[in-house]
């Protein structure tokens, strides 16, 4: 087969537009990475400086922020009354995200499981997709599935043991929310896994059920943690199904059957109430949205340390 001359005489000297079209879309590259960095700090100053303004105020100490067991920033008509504890927030923010991942994960997992290493081509190439698809359903969807389904069910199985708005049913839809991103990024770490390793526990007399569970996922852990973490953060960070099906009574307590309210849930009704700018109320927003980015931030480092603890390099 001929070669092109320029293979031939190894002549790669680029031209001087070639030059500096190059710089050009490494210059943009760079800008775009440096804006992305830009706002990020900004944020972070943003929510560092508003929740200052929060602490610094009279009604409120920051002791009593971290260790509270009641928040009633704004049930509350007399500012002097009102207690700025998050841990109800918390509380409420864990129950949903628990609950949706004991949906999530395992499901998640044996489904990728099963695409990855049972299921034909043809079965793979149906239901991959269609869990695609079913990632792309608005969360407002998922949120009114959660109230008009899900809620009515546990209350008729119940006899009527579950509040109207309550954890549960908001940590279902939650759960569904986040069974396709597992199951997609998991098979795909599933996926990734050298054919070598399967034909060597095959050789060794392992059935293909030995081979998934001993050999093929243990290889993938680390990609498979990484949605994990990944799926944890999304349900904390979960706003619109927690808005409409969790509740706005903010409760300290364990019981999935009480009403909740999440950290994003109180945001969405802060920023719906007529408190103005400058009041408690108002910087508490910023107080609670920088509790959430410290939590969210702290899985974000736990995750690469585990990734980097188990990641598996193959040649």
């Amino acid at each position: 087969m001929n070669r092109p001359a320029a293979l031939v005489n190894k002549k790669f000297r680029s031209t001087g537009i070639g030059v500096v079209q190059e710089k050009a879309m490494v210059a943009l590259l760079a800008l775009c990475a440096l804006l992305t960095i830009g706002i990020t700090v900004g944020i972070i100053v943003m929510l560092i400086g508003e929740s200052w303004h929060f602490i610094q105020s009279k009604y409120v100490s920051l002791s009593g922020f971290l260790t509270g067991t009641e928040w009633t920033a704004l049930q509350s008509k007399d500012i002097e009354k009102a207690q700025f504890g998050i841990w109800p927030l918390l509380s409420g923010t864990l129950r949903v995200t628990v609950i949706a991942m004991l949906i999530a994960l395992p499901c998640g997992l044996i489904t990728a499981i099963y695409l990855s290493e049972f299921a034909s081509s043809r079965v793979r190439a149906i239901l991959k997709p269609t869990l695609e698809v079913i990632a792309g359903i608005p969360t407002v969807v998922l949120g009114y599935f959660a109230v008009l389904v899900v809620s009515p069910s546990l209350q008729f199985f119940s006899g009527g043991g579950f509040d109207t708005f309550n954890a549960t049913s908001a940590g279902i839809a939650v759960g569904i929310l986040c069974l396709p991103m597992v199951s997609s990024l998991s098979e795909d770490a599933l996926h990734a896994v050298p054919r070598a390793l399967r034909e060597g526990a095959y050789g060794l007399g392992c059935t293909p059920f030995e081979t998934s569970i001993k050999v093929v996922v243990p290889a993938a852990l680390s990609g498979i943690i990484s949605a994990f973490l990944l799926a944890f953060s999304r349900a904390i960070g979960e706003t619109m199904v927690v808005a409409l099906a969790a509740g706005t009574r903010a409760t300290f307590t364990a019981d999935p059957r009480e009403q909740s309210q999440t950290m994003t849930g109180f945001i969405v009704e802060m920023i719906k109430s007529e408190n103005e700018y400058g009041t408690v109320q108002y910087f508490s927003l910023y107080a609670v949205a920088f509790t959430l980015f410290v939590i969210t931030f702290g899985m974000t480092l736990v995750g690469q340390l585990i990734r980097r603890r188990y990641q598996e390099v193959y040649s």
